[in-house]
């Protein structure tokens, strides 16, 4: 993009100078960069040009900004195969990530209304709600809603749901996940999902809808993610 002047916009150059030491190794996954006010002084320009540069980097997912510790450079995407049957902490360990997960609120609720003909329920029936927050590497990426059967999994909530939620379900009830129905699309931040991230409402996000079956067949639960938009790749072969 030219200015009326026919130059390039000095917010441009400096976003292609900051993307070039990011691409060349300069910069790397999880390193900090400089200030605001060390941008502006090192390019010699406004803060408002070099927000707008660093602005420009969060949407393309090359750099994020943590709350109160300033602009980082984005760790490599975590790489999901719907066909395969995973879940979160396997899958970030078999890419060398390390995983975590944290409950922020577990209860019995009655079934919302987008989810009660997934799990085929009816309208005061109730479901274990639990929404927790998934990690890679320390970094919160993902903002998840569990809907879960009381009648499959009695007495979730005595258990530490900070963790797998399929070990769980394996060890304490013998049910183990075996396929799945998802749908995903490209979304907004809703304001519970923003907030637990620590990002801004209507950011980009990649909502994950997963309706899980276990051994025998049943439906299982029902879950509702919604991604960082800078954190995850969805990759299939097909033969």
């Amino acid at each position: 993009m030219k200015s009326p002047s026919g130059e390039t916009p000095q917010y441009l150059l400096i976003k292609a100078q900051l993307q070039a030491r990011i691409q060349n190794g300069a910069l790397k996954s999880g390193d900090k960069l400089p200030s605001e006010r060390e941008l502006c002084a090192l390019f010699n320009t406004t803060r408002i040009t070099v927000r707008e540069s660093l602005a420009q980097l969060e949407a393309s997912g090359v750099i994020y900004r943590a709350d109160r510790r300033g602009w980082f450079v984005t760790p490599e995407r975590l790489w999901l195969d719907p066909t395969q049957n995973t879940n979160f902490h396997k899958l970030c360990l078999e890419q060398g990530r390390e995983p975590k997960t944290v409950l922020l609120e577990g209860r019995l609720a009655a079934v919302p209304l987008d989810v009660m003909a997934p799990l085929a329920l009816q309208p005061f029936d109730q479901v274990y709600l639990l929404t927790r927050l998934r990690y890679a590497d320390g970094r919160a990426i993902c903002y998840c809603e569990n809907h879960c059967l009381p009648a499959r999994v009695p007495e979730l909530l005595r258990h530490d749901l900070n963790g797998s939620l399929t070990e769980i379900y394996q060890t304490r009830y013998d049910l183990i996940y075996t396929s799945m129905h998802l749908s995903f699309y490209p979304t907004s931040m809703p304001p519970q999902a923003a907030e637990a991230l620590g990002v801004m409402e209507g950011r980009p996000a990649l909502l994950l809808r997963r309706l899980n079956y276990d051994q025998h067949g049943r439906i299982l639960d029902y879950d509702i993610e919604y991604w960082r938009h800078d954190s995850l790749r969805i990759e299939v072969d097909t033969h």
